[in-house]
């Protein structure tokens, strides 16, 4: 119920052509259009020399404990209009009613 966003998970994998029965390597989709919600926290530091404060952002991503989503995995989450590519990083943590994922901006697979 509280899922506001809407996710596509696709792994790198080798795909069979169904024509020419070549294999290549490819993204795959492991699950489409899956329920999720994504959670921003920003945390903020001052540096011990009395510079400028560093900044980082943790992102979450709540989605449904069942869903085994592997390490490396390409996660496009669409949340309130907005479309970002985002890599998995972490292990995830289960609990009865949902798992958490921390994610990182997608730069390419590992």
């Amino acid at each position: 119920m509280l899922y506001r966003g809407l996710c596509t998970v696709k792994v790198w994998q080798d795909v069979e052509d169904p024509i020419t029965h070549v294999t290549k390597h490819d993204e795959a989709p492991l699950f489409t259009d899956t329920k999720c919600k994504l959670s921003y926290e920003k945390q903020t530091s001052a540096t011990p020399t009395g510079g400028p404060a560093v900044i980082a952002q943790t992102i979450k991503l709540f989605i449904a404990p069942e869903l085994d989503i592997p390490a490396g995995s390409k996660i496009i989450v669409t949340q309130h209009g907005k479309t970002t590519e985002y890599a998995r990083s972490g292990e995830p943590s289960v609990y009865m009613d949902h798992q958490e994922i921390v994610l990182e901006l997608f730069r390419g697979y590992s």
